[in-house]
């Protein structure tokens, strides 16, 4: 073997056979040798180029295994054979994840300290890299808790609604102030009512006598007027009006200042009333039974913070309103004593609008009985007017499921005809007096708060059936959905449930049916900015 080294430095070493093989195979070897040295030197660049990016690579295919895959290989083979498309297997981990979480813990509560947001849960995910059933069980845990702050800010935006309906608009006062002061200083606003020529239709039964307790001097105006303007003999009707002694002035300034534009309209107080010291017992025995079933609906739905589900007690906050406590709302009973020289009378309840002659009502006949009311429904047959039984009353209690049936619907109150005469010859005002009496013995447990109740127990059997035309209520309600032409032709109105006309929680469309009566050309009614 024999070795050159060039002069000029060491480029290249030849190496040849000793026994001097031909030049042409060592030419070839040398050649060789020379392609496999560059080769391994490209090959090296090239590694050193994508190695790195093949161990990123790799790395995400296995931590993406955690999630989605059985093995890194199994994902590998996912990416190469089947294009890296592994969202229906993530879909199905997932699925299956989300099921087992919600067999385990299927009374949604969250435990403390539970995240608050996505993006609090996408970082747990990604600093504390959980696998795909611990993503599940947070998200639904998530999930749950937002639920239930939805459904908490449901309760309480009703609850506010209901507390909204509670308070007299600034209109109001103001009307009720400036009707007080023109009392005091316009002799005009304290003129006799009715006059002295008219004096004598208080009595007279062939007119047709309208009863209307209310402590509201607009609601009273907007009653009136309605029955007026829609009527084809206004002049056959007369009006008595009860209210509280604090209304009694502004009350009777508004109706002898608008004189000209009523028929005789009677004014009265409950002052005025000269009544004897026993029926001042029971009624203030009546008002106190009602106070006690209203302070224990009250801390009921206190204590439990409001906490039901839509629908199941809205009616215990409807009739927690303090209205229902209201001398007023609860004086129908005594209405044979308050007017003793009449026999047949229509009672409208003063958040109601008339939109048809109201006369005939008078000719019905009530078959013996001593109430005309609305039972059935313009929605056709299984639908009540109002509510039914059990709206207002505890089944499970034996006094109540022994006297009412649960579906039955109960007759609506607010526009109803009574006939003294037949009353005075019943026991009614005993009859619901003992109830009362009934409903303390028995743990104030037989019914919702409200007047309604103990009535439709006294009327039970003495009531009389009116065409459902003649009254739809319901429009104070959130859930009313009438048909338009059922408004239309519907005789009266009636704004049952919170949202009254004169507030502005109330629906605007069915409101504007109230105020196309309101007198909006008085001055007071333009100062106090009522239309507004």
């Amino acid at each position: 073997m024999k070795f050159y080294i060039s002069a000029t430095g060491i480029k290249k070493v030849t190496i040849s056979n000793p026994g001097g093989g031909n030049g042409k195979g060592g030419g070839g070897c040398v050649a060789a040798r020379r392609f496999s040295g560059r080769t391994l030197l490209l090959l090296l660049l090239v590694l050193a180029i994508v190695l790195p990016f093949v161990f990123v690579w790799f790395a995400f295919l296995v931590l993406e295994s955690a999630s989605g895959c059985d093995s890194p290989l199994d994902c590998m083979g996912l990416r190469l054979f089947s294009g890296g498309d592994t969202s229906l297997k993530i879909s199905e981990e997932l699925t299956r994840a989300l099921v087992e979480e919600t067999g385990q813990d299927g009374n949604g509560i969250g435990k403390k300290g539970s995240l608050e947001s996505f993006d609090e849960l996408v970082k747990e995910m990604t600093l504390k890299r959980r696998d795909i059933k611990a993503f599940a069980s947070v998200t639904k845990k998530l999930l749950l808790q937002m639920e239930r702050k939805v459904q908490s800010a449901k309760h309480h935006e009703l609850v506010y609604w209901h507390l909204a309906s509670h308070g007299i608009p600034k209109s109001l006062h103001c009307l009720s102030l400036r009707l007080t002061e023109e009392y005091s200083v316009n002799a005009m606003a304290r003129a006799r009512l009715p006059p002295p020529e008219s004096v004598s239709r208080l009595t007279d039964p062939s007119f047709h006598h309208v009863v209307i307790l209310t402590d509201n001097v607009l609601a009273a105006s907007v009653v009136i007027s309605s029955t007026v303007q829609n009527a084809v003999d206004p002049d056959k009707f007369v009006f008595h009006i009860v209210t509280d002694k604090k209304t009694y002035t502004p009350m009777h300034a508004w109706f002898a200042i608008n004189s000209a534009s009523s028929p005789v309209v009677e004014v009265k107080g409950l002052h005025q009333y000269d009544w004897p010291q026993e029926v001042n017992v029971r009624v203030k025995e009546m008002l106190e039974i009602h106070r006690m079933i209203w302070r224990r609906h009250y801390q009921n739905l206190k204590d439990s913070d409001y906490s039901f589900v839509e629908g199941t007690h809205e009616h215990s906050l409807q009739a927690l309103n303090p209205s229902c406590l209201a001398l007023l709302n609860h004086l129908r009973f005594y209405i044979p004593m308050l007017f003793p020289e009449l026999n047949k009378i229509v009672l409208l309840d003063d958040d109601v609008v008339v939109q048809r002659d109201l006369l005939s009502l008078w000719e019905t006949d009530l078959n013996g009985n001593v109430v005309g009311a609305v039972f059935d429904s313009w929605c056709g047959n299984n639908c009540c007017p109002g509510r039914k039984n059990k709206d207002y009353f505890n089944f499970s209690h034996p006094l109540i499921s022994s006297n009412l049936r649960q579906d039955d619907c109960a007759w609506l109150s607010g526009m109803n005809v009574f006939d003294l005469k037949a009353w005075r010859q019943t026991n009614i005002t005993e009859a619901y007096s003992s109830w009362l009496r009934l409903s303390v013995s028995s743990g104030l447990q037989l019914w919702q708060p409200g007047a309604l109740p103990p009535t439709l127990l006294a009327f039970k059997g003495l009531t009389q059936s009116l065409d459902p035309s003649w009254h739809v209520a319901g429009l104070g309600s959130r859930s009313f959905k009438s048909p338009e032409e059922i408004l239309k032709s519907a005789a009266v109105l009636h704004f049952s449930g919170p949202a009254k006309p004169w507030l502005e929680i109330s629906n605007p469309v069915v409101r504007s049916l109230w105020y196309r009566y309101v007198n909006s050309s008085n001055i007071l009614v333009r100062k106090c900015k009522i239309m507004n």
